[in-house]
């Protein structure tokens, strides 16, 4: 008889070792990998021979698509999101800070779907359920008819979801606490995470209920436990946001039933998160015109076009290394940028300190914003403010050419309903708006940008009004 294979899982990023080692190679920590058993949790054990399979039946791509029944909670935000609601037999995972929100906004969301008649149950691993009370209190939900549980055995969690009718969507807080019997180890590790994920996703699958799961994150920001656990899932959110800011952003990195890259945002307040309609005029509620280095960056997050503040500040060093200091952006695309503008540009950054900002603790991930970062950083470096009414968007190249990006229209007309009546865009955009009413000043090369912020007083004119 063959012997069972052991593996050594690491318990704080699960990478898998085939012997027991002190330091993880995957993480670095110490002390983390302990033994595992591959068979736990499959089937009837290690012990129950496999049976022989059986033939599924094959078919064509071609076919009749039937649209995946949601479950709309009433908060746009949310539906947004998740794509147009909660899809029936779904697993979702919801991962983000902690204390940043993400027990409030799912128990808001129960409760508005307890209104609409829809059962509803939530299990609570971590708070008793006098303490989800107090919270349900303060967000004005204890009047709903959410069924609530204090409970982190799965089997147990199992058998109550079981009993009496079908419930519509599951809300498990969280993944981490969550401990089954059929696994020698102890909550929150690798293998116990792994066994409660997988049982909880076949009840929805069984039984067509809505899952969602809370997870915790690690000092990097990633999910705590097995990846394996975000590619089980069929949709994953991340809340992002800042303590000291009052917003929040409930961000999709993964979505079977809906697009990925869209964003939600919320404003906390006293009596939870009120959902915000028009992102654009929160990021933009407190600038200040008439400072250097600010510029209105136009960007897309999945099909919301969204206006940001890029601010910049130039300021030279007194250390022989120049600090760079980046909140809200790529640290590498700081470095090509700079780089590209000492050579093609003539712009001598060596000898300054650069200190990047996003307005409000929003975060950029797309490489639009190039030109909003270049612009800031020379409006700083000359002393220029640079017009109010203006947006800029457009990749930068290593040649210094600016490049064209996609949904120009689309930005144009976000920048045009908030009142800017100007834009700094690549020369090649297409998909302009023919009836808008701006004017559109399109470049070709990071050069001829800077010579323009340069050489005016009034840091921009349009194309059209030179002759």
């Amino acid at each position: 008889m063959a012997k069972a294979r052991t593996q050594f899982i690491c318990q704080n990023c699960g990478t898998i070792h085939t012997r027991w080692v002190g330091k993880c190679e995957g993480c670095g920590e110490w002390n983390t990998i302990i033994e595992d058993d591959p068979t736990a949790g499959i089937g009837g054990g290690p012990s129950r021979a496999p049976k022989k399979g059986r033939p599924v039946a094959l078919t064509t791509l071609s076919g009749e698509i039937e649209d995946a029944p949601r479950i709309q909670t009433g908060i746009s935000e949310l539906d947004r999101v998740t794509g147009g609601g909660f899809v029936r037999g779904s697993a979702l995972l919801v991962g983000g800070d902690p204390g940043i929100g993400k027990s409030t906004v799912l128990m808001q969301a129960a409760a508005a779907l307890s209104r609409r008649k829809h059962r509803v149950i939530y299990v609570s691993g971590e708070e008793a359920v006098a303490q989800v009370r107090l919270r349900a209190q303060r967000l004005g939900a204890a009047d709903s008819d959410v069924l609530l549980a204090a409970e982190t055995n799965v089997e147990d969690i199992l058998a109550t979801l079981s009993e009496g009718k079908r419930p519509d969507l599951v809300i498990i807080d969280s993944i981490q606490t969550l401990w089954s019997d059929i696994v020698d180890s102890a909550p929150g590790t690798v293998t116990q995470v792994r066994t409660g994920v997988q049982a909880m996703i076949r009840f929805a699958k069984q039984t067509g209920t809505a899952v969602v799961l809370v997870g915790h994150v690690t000092k990097e920001g990633q999910i705590a436990g097995p990846r394996v656990v975000e590619h089980m899932v069929d949709a994953v959110l991340y809340f992002e946001g800042d303590r000291g800011h009052h917003y929040r952003i409930l961000r999709t990195v993964k979505n079977r039933f809906g697009p990925t890259d869209e964003i939600g945002v919320f404003e906390m307040s006293d009596k939870g998160l009120r959902e915000v309609a028009n992102p654009s005029e929160l990021f933009l509620g407190e600038r200040n015109e008439k400072s250097p280095g600010a510029a209105v960056f136009a960007g897309m997050e999945g099909t919301r076009p969204v206006l940001v503040e890029v601010q910049a500040l130039v300021a030279p060093t007194s250390l022989g290394t120049p600090r760079r200091a980046i909140v809200g952006w790529d640290s590498a695309r700081l470095s090509m940028i700079l780089a590209v503008l000492e050579a093609h540009c003539g712009v001598r950054l060596g000898q300054h300190d650069v200190y990047l900002n996003i307005a409000g603790g929003y975060r950029i991930s797309e490489p639009a914003a190039d030109l909003a970062v270049a612009s800031a950083l020379v409006s700083s470096l000359a002393g220029l403010a640079l017009p109010a009414d203006c947006v800029y968007f457009g990749e930068v190249s290593l040649s210094g050419a600016i490049r064209p990006v996609a949904h120009t229209a689309q930005r144009l007309k976000e920048a045009e309903k908030l009142g800017f009546s100007q834009a700094v865009l690549p020369s090649a955009s297409t998909e302009l708006p023919k009836n808008g009413n701006g004017r559109w000043s399109e470049m070709e090369s990071l050069p001829d940008l800077v010579a323009r912020i340069a050489g005016s007083r009034n840091a921009l004119r349009p194309v059209e009004d030179e002759d």
